[in-house]
Formats: structure tokens, C-alpha cells, sequence
């Protein structure tokens, strides 16, 4: 197979190290051999040292912010000095405002979305890096190039009661991308209500997927997710959803020197309650990308300059009209989400519960926050050898104790050691909890990741 075209060593180097130090193996090579990837742009190693001098948005290197904290970065970014329109139209179930954002002049409509969930934020950073993009290098010839051919809309952070929380739902506890039947939410109406008013030719459905998700059968673990959403049951390929699969491809050609072996395909089984599913049957080309996980990558930083070039390549292949004729199959040979991998296991300990006798079981703990190991719940508790997680400690020799606390009477209780209770436990050498070794009282230690080793 054809290899992409080299980068120079500066741009191949901005993910190389960090993802290869979590490689198990190299990537295998794909499935069809005879499917010729297009090349990476040529453009992609002089944006990508661009992006680190002059384009990435200072003040987001922490993916939990508020919506109000978002706009007041980028807000300042999308001036009508630099060609854009921002317009209040609508607000969510709290009041906060829904601002549609608009720039450029071409004839092609494409309108952008993200954060309807409002704990998936790495679009919406990307989003700002886009608009310092297009609003301070108007003489860019890539933002020449989507000035002349696309007119873009946006609808950042979808869901901002939801954002402000840092929580999936919209304030009424509802999920707004499983509201695209029902219209109940005030952010699902706005959305609906702004396509049906622009008819875009594109969509771009921008999300975070869980990062324990595996690429197909293997031990690696999805950076990004790609789909053209079906727009019927039966899952067919009409001329709209194969202008997405081209997109699709255009963007995987941007991504594959960064993240070969790591990119996989959404299921695409069709939703009749999903937006990008009927933003899909309404006609509109549309393009899905969930950013995964980096192993280290703990505020998605990189995953950030990912989507950014991703959407860059995307954008410039819809106005320039290049992706079309760009093969199916190297969209198709992508291989499916696959398993999902626990976040952590503990392997060997003895439990030592009180007034019990003690046991050789192993641990399953799922975070709230994957990546920094906040708020952690016991999945499962007993033979896990053959569960899969994300990283495992190794606590042979060592006794699972419950953490001690102070209880309603004043008087000593134990944390309860359970599947689905709160994972509150320490290692300890000895079954009383006299000599501990590491401790996880529902976030992990980030200066202590592993038990101490005296």
C-alpha cells in the first residue's frame, strides 16, 4: 500500500512519542492492502508548527471550563473585524445563551456543533483554535480557501447548563443528541431549528467517546472515532452519505501520520433519535468525530491539535472540492469501536473485610474521569484474570483493606468494598491496614499512581 507522504521531523514528532510509549505492538497493517490512501496535504507540517506558535487559545489547557469562561476566549476571537457574525438564537433550559456563528462567503454551507454533551469539550477547544485561525490569518492560503469556497456555521457548545456541570445531560436530564425526534430541549429545537433554516450541504457532529474504547479486536486504545451517519435503517450509501465518507477519508489522511493504528470507525447502526442520523436523512452530508483518549494525554491537549487539524482538513477539502472520488474503502477498511476496556484493575490482593475471611480476588475500578482517575466505582470484584483494563497494579502480596472513616454516630465504620459502591479501599502488607502501601479513596493520588515500593 501506498505509504502518506512524509512530514517533516518536526511535525511527525508532535504525538509520536506519547502514543508510541502506549503502543503494545505496532499497528498491523490494514486489512485491504490494495487501497491507496491519499496523501497527507501538503500544507499539514507548516500548520501544524503554526498552530504551536500562533494559533492554539491560551487559558483552555483545562478541558473543564464554563461555557461563559469558552465565549469570553473565543468570543474575542470571532470579530466581525474578522468576517464573522455571532447571533443569540436561542437559550438553553437555564438561560444561558446559544450563539450561532458564522464566516466566510462561498457558496457551500457547513455548519459545525459540539459539546451537546456538555462533558465532551475537545471540539469545543478546537473550535476556538479555529477561529483565531480565521480571524488572525486572514492571508493564510488555507483561510483564502475557505473564505472563497464555504460559508461556515457554528454552534458551539450545544449544551452549556449541561457544560457548566460538566455533566452528559442538559439541565431538565435529558440527552440532547437523543432528542433530535422529540425536540422536548430548548438546545435540541435550536439546533434542529438552525439546520432546517441554513440547509448546509455538510454537518459536523463533534463529540468525546469513552476512552477505554479499543480499535476493533485489538489492545490499542481509539484516539478517533469517524462516521457518514446512516440516514436509514437499511444503512445505504446515497450520494449525500458517500460525499461524507469522502470527507471521512480526506480527514484520515490528515490524521494517519499522527495517530496510524489508533483511528477507527462509529458504529453505524441508525439512531432515529441521534442527530447526526436524521441531520444524515435530511440530506445533509455528515461527517461524526469522537475524540477517544491518548494514553498521558490526561486534558486532551493533543487530541485538541488532532481535531483542529482534522476539521482544517475537512474544511479544505469541502471548498476546494478534493475530496470527491477519494476511496471508499479507505474509510470502510477503518476497523470498528471495539471493546471497552475497565480504567483500572487490581490484580492478586487478598481482601480483608472485617469479620470475614479473607479472600484472593482481583478489582475492577471505572472513573468518572478516565484520564485523571477522579471519582472512582468498583465495577466488579472477584476472578477478573481475563478482564481487560487501561492499567493494572499488581497487588500480590498485599491485602485490600476498606478505608476507615468516622460515621453518623461518631464512632469508627468501614467503607464498603461492593460492586457499583463508591471505590474507597487501601493496599496494605498486612490485613489490618497498619502498614499501607497506596491508597484510592475515589481519585487516585496523581504523585502516587502505583503503591510504594518499601
Amino acid at each position: 500500500m501506498r505509504r502518506l507522504l512524509a512530514l517533516s521531523l518536526s511535525a511527525l514528532s508532535l504525538l509520536s512519542p506519547q502514543v508510541s510509549a502506549a503502543r503494545e505492538a505496532p499497528p498491523p497493517p490494514p486489512a485491504a492492502a490494495d487501497v491507496l490512501l491519499p496523501p497527507a496535504p501538503p500544507w499539514l507540517g507548516a500548520l501544524d508548527a503554526l498552530y504551536d506558535r500562533r494559533i492554539r487559545v491560551a487559558g483552555l489547557e483545562d478541558r473543564r471550563f464554563s461555557p461563559e469562561h469558552w465565549w469570553n476566549l473565543a468570543g474575542r476571537l470571532a470579530t466581525r473585524a474578522g468576517g464573522f457574525d455571532t447571533r443569540v438564537i436561542g437559550r438553553g433550559a437555564e438561560g444561558r445563551p446559544l450563539q450561532h456563528v458564522s464566516w466566510g462567503r462561498g457558496d457551500t454551507r457547513v455548519l459545525l456543533w459540539s459539546q451537546m454533551h456538555g462533558d465532551e469539550s475537545t471540539a469545543s477547544m478546537a473550535i476556538a483554535d479555529l477561529f483565531r485561525l480565521l480571524g488572525e490569518h486572514p492571508r493564510h492560503p488555507l483561510v483564502q480557501r475557505l473564505r472563497r469556497g464555504t460559508t461556515l456555521h457554528l454552534l458551539p457548545i450545544v449544551n452549556p447548563d449541561g457544560a457548566a456541570r460538566f455533566q452528559r445531560r442538559n439541565a431538565q436530564g435529558i440527552d440532547i443528541n437523543r432528542d433530535a425526534r422529540a425536540l422536548a430541549s430548548p438546545e435540541g429545537r435550536a439546533l434542529h431549528d438552525l439546520r432546517e433554516r441554513l440547509e448546509p450541504h455538510f454537518g459536523f457532529n463533534l463529540h468525546d467517546q469513552d476512552v477505554g474504547t479499543r480499535v476493533g479486536d485489538s489492545s490499542r486504545g481509539t484516539a478517533i472515532a469517524l462516521l457518514a451517519p446512516p440516514y436509514n435503517v437499511a444503512r445505504e450509501v446515497d450520494d449525500s452519505r458517500a460525499r461524507a465518507i469522502e470527507v471521512s477519508v480526506a480527514i484520515r489522511a490528515v490524521l494517519e501520520p499522527y495517530i496510524a493504528g489508533y483511528i477507527a470507525r462509529w458504529d453505524d447502526t441508525f439512531n432515529p433519535r441521534a442527530f447526526g442520523d436524521l441531520t444524515a436523512q435530511a440530506g445533509v452530508s455528515t461527517i461524526l468525530i469522537e475524540s477517544g483518549g491518548i494514553e498521558g494525554d490526561l486534558q486532551k491537549q493533543r487530541l485538541r491539535k488532532l481535531n483542529f487539524l482534522a476539521l482544517a482538513g475537512a474544511l479544505d477539502a469541502i471548498a476546494t472540492g478534493t475530496h470527491a472520488g477519494l476511496p471508499r474503502a479507505a474509510y470502510e477498511q477503518l476497523p470498528e469501536n471495539g471493546r471497552d476496556w475497565a480504567d483500572l484493575r487490581i490484580a492478586g490482593g487478598t481482601l480483608a473485610l472485617p469479620g470475614k475471611a479473607p479472600a484472593r480476588v482481583d478489582l475492577l475500578v471505572e472513573f468518572e474521569d478516565a484520564l485523571l482517575e477522579r471519582g472512582g466505582m468498583i465495577l466488579e470484584i472477584g476472578d477478573l484474570a481475563d478482564s481487560q483494563a487501561r492499567r493494572t497494579i499488581d497487588a500480590s502480596g498485599l491485602y485490600i483493606v476498606p478505608v476507615a472513616g468516622e460515621g453518623a454516630d461518631g464512632n469508627t465504620e468501614h467503607r464498603k468494598i461492593a460492586r457499583h459502591a463508591p471505590a474507597y479501599f487501601h493496599l496494605s502488607r498486612d490485613p489490618q491496614g497498619r502498614h499501607i502501601v497506596w491508597t484510592l479513596a475515589r481519585d487516585v493520588d496523581p504523585d502516587r499512581r502505583v503503591p510504594r515500593a518499601d
